[in-house]
């Protein structure tokens, strides 16, 4: 049976389709026919009343248990044209008024066209990641749709859910539907406590860029600011990746609506048929972003269609495959349940299975002699040529998080029991390989200045044949006595010298480092300030690739010139994971200083993407003003410092379990291994 393709949940004005790619798409296990709409007379008897009872329930005039609406009018409407005021204005040939009811259908079911199994094959005397097989058959939860009473809590069993967490959201604001709420209002964040006019702005302009799919939000578009010439590229999409620190910001002001949205629609779409060039990737990719369409529904005026657009990467420059994207997903999902409290999301059968085929990817034995994944150029937020093929630390960093995150979300019963033991058998070989290998302080670098090189040996002390002449110039001169990091990308006879922040700040919040490297980063941060902060936070490599080197590694690349865009710019957005670290460390400080800096700029320069020169002292050339994650990046920083609590939500302490399965324990002889040091030097 062919299962490519995706469920498009269909009501009268708007409807909601999915655009169908590929003429093998089937719905139920059924072709669908053109333009991915009428099924339900190709439907056998047992799958008709199921479709029946989504159609009769599936209209504007009723209300279906869900999420409270959250639309207001500064929110960006994908609904068609004849919008007035942001709100969608819906043709009607029999007259259906607007109702103050909203509708969210949510489908208890197995992600619909996927019809995935659960069963594991594992592999004999083998720990590396067993097969995940997809199996034919209709066996899957159906559809629930409850009917409500217009005023009825919709929120009472997740309150009591959320009573265990320390903060308190404004249940009146909670409740509400924020169509009734002033301007003045919506700006506001729920946390209670006082709002500056830079938050006021940033959440006015946060709310303005959510993206609504037949009535409900979404998620974020990149930029709500396009340039004179109308090409706003791919910014008018969103991004899964980009759309993090939006819905941590959603979620710590006490709305989780959208999260939940996204985290539902872009799990469908990790089902769809991908194709580049007649070759498809592996099923479990997951999109680097979509667009939601507005369509004209054939034969029938006045009438539309919301449409779901996909990008698996077949559209960005470069046709490069979102490796973080179904990693950024996982780490969602799981700051979705411990923010809420709310884990029956995690654990629908839908989502347990998306999870897995992500995992699929990802823990598929190859080539490949060491645990960290290998990935081309260009394969995450660093997405243009920058020299980072290979094993770039924020994959290695963004993976580790994602394995300890399904660890924690996984249902654990017979078909996942073999999972779970290659999850933590490549957790203990990840962080052994990543802190022994990819850890640089003065010491280290010392010893790789004395290395000798072709040693044939099993014991050889220079394992990767790196040689001494490849450390740069400036590096001796530039690490700190009292401080190290992780390098940006490890391969024989190949070492990146370069410092990279967001895998370094994500090894210090997944604790892929251990508490002694963590320290040695936050140090060289602080002693390095000039350089990696100056007039913007955060530059997000350290140095700038320079001259002849640019011209060979970026190929010339006319975005990525020295000290802007990826080549050395800086990122605002990165200023909620600085936090996160700064909170986790207890170097709160240095959080408050960054957040201040910002503030005295992004609101004059109209939150910007990026900053350019060695200090960041000018607008990137070529970014894009009112960059949404700019502003939730913001917010979100905003956000934790009010309420440090919060931030052990988010954030990982050393994993025990990992440092018992340590594979140096496979050995014959007992060696140094950084995981039992550190934890001999934790108090008990």
């Amino acid at each position: 049976m062919n299962t490519r393709g995706c469920l498009g949940i269909s009501y009268m004005k708007p409807s909601c389709s999915i655009l169908t790619l590929g003429r093998s798409s089937s719905i139920f296990g059924c072709p669908l026919l053109k333009h991915g709409r009428c099924i339900k007379y190709n439907l056998p008897k047992s799958q008709l009343k199921l479709y029946c009872l989504m159609e009769t329930n599936c209209c504007p005039d009723k209300n279906v248990l869900g999420f409270r609406s959250v639309i207001d009018s500064h929110r960006r409407v994908f609904c068609g044209s004849g919008s007035n005021s942001g709100r969608p204005r819906v043709s009607s040939a029999n007259g259906v008024k607007k109702t103050n009811f909203f509708t969210s259908v949510i489908a208890n079911v197995a992600s619909n066209t996927r019809n995935h199994s659960d069963s594991v094959e594992s592999r004999v005397n083998e720990n590396s990641f067993e097969k995940i097989y997809i199996q034919g058959g209709f066996n899957v939860k159906p559809l629930v749709i409850k009917k409500i009473e217009e005023g009825q809590d919709l929120l009472g069993k997740d309150e009591e859910k959320k009573k265990e967490h320390k903060f308190k959201v404004n249940e009146d604001l909670k409740n509400a539907n924020i169509d009734q709420l002033s301007k003045s209002e919506v700006s506001e964040s729920t946390l209670g406590g006082d709002v500056s006019e830079v938050e006021k702005e940033a959440w006015k302009l946060l709310r303005g860029a959510v993206v609504n799919y037949c009535g409900n939000p979404v998620g974020t578009i990149a930029a709500t600011d396009h340039p004179a010439d109308n090409q706003p590229l791919n910014y008018d999409q969103v991004f899964i990746r980009d759309f993090v620190p939006s819905a941590l910001a959603f979620l710590l002001n006490g709305e989780g609506e959208i999260v939940n949205n996204f985290l539902l629609h872009t799990l469908q779409l990790q089902s769809w048929e991908k194709t580049v060039d007649c070759y498809s990737p592996g099923q479990g990719l997951m999109p680097a972003s979509f667009k939601v369409r507005t369509l004209p529904l054939d034969g029938q005026d006045g009438e539309f269609e919301d449409v779901l657009d996909p990008d698996f990467g077949e559209s960005a420059i470069g046709r490069v495959a979102p490796v973080d994207s179904g990693l950024w997903w996982i780490i969602l999902l799981r700051a979705y349940g411990k923010i809420t409290g709310d884990y029956t999301l995690q654990e629908r059968v839908d989502v347990q299975t998306g999870i897995k085929l992500i995992l699929n990817l990802c823990l598929t034995a190859g080539f490949d002699m060491f645990p960290t994944l290998l990935v081309t150029d260009g394969s995450c937020m660093i997405d243009r040529r920058m020299g980072i093929h290979g094993h770039p630390l924020e994959i290695q960093a963004l993976f580790y998080s994602a394995l300890r995150c399904s660890r924690e979300m996984l249902t654990v019963n017979d078909s996942t029991k073999n999972l779970v033991v290659a999850i933590n058998n490549r957790l203990s070989a990840l962080s052994f390989h990543m802190r022994e290998y990819y850890w640089v302080d003065m010491n280290k670098i010392n010893e790789i200045y004395r290395y000798k090189t072709e040693e044939y040996s099993a014991e050889a002390t220079n394992k990767f044949n790196i040689y001494p002449d490849q450390i740069p110039s400036w590096l001796s001169d530039w690490i700190p006595d009292t401080g190290g990091y992780f390098i940006g990308n490890l391969q024989p006879a190949h070492m990146d010298f370069r410092f990279f922040t967001l895998g370094n700040l994500w090894s210090v919040i997944s604790s892929l480092s251990t508490s002694e490297q963590s320290e040695g980063i936050m140090n060289l941060v602080e002693e390095k300030w000039d350089d990696l902060v100056a007039q913007m936070p955060l530059k997000i490599c350290y140095p700038a690739l320079e001259h002849e080197e640019w011209r060979i590694i970026t190929g010339g690349d006319p975005k990525n010139t020295p000290w802007s865009y990826h080549n050395g710019g800086s990122w605002p957005t990165l200023l909620w994971q600085f936090t996160l670290a700064c909170i986790k460390m207890g170097r709160t400080e240095l959080a408050r200083k960054a957040v201040k800096l910002a503030e005295k700029r992004l609101l004059v320069d109209d939150w910007p993407e990026y900053y350019d020169t060695k200090h960041a002292r000018f607008v990137g050339k070529q970014a894009r003003l009112k960059q949404t994650w700019t502003i939730a990046g913001y917010l979100t920083s905003t956000i934790l410092l009010d309420n440090p609590e919060l931030a052990s939500l988010l954030f990982w302490e050393e994993d025990y379990e990992v440092l018992e399965n340590c594979v140096c324990g496979l050995k014959n002889e007992p060696r140094n291994c950084s995981r039992f040091a550190a934890r001999s030097r934790t108090p008990v």
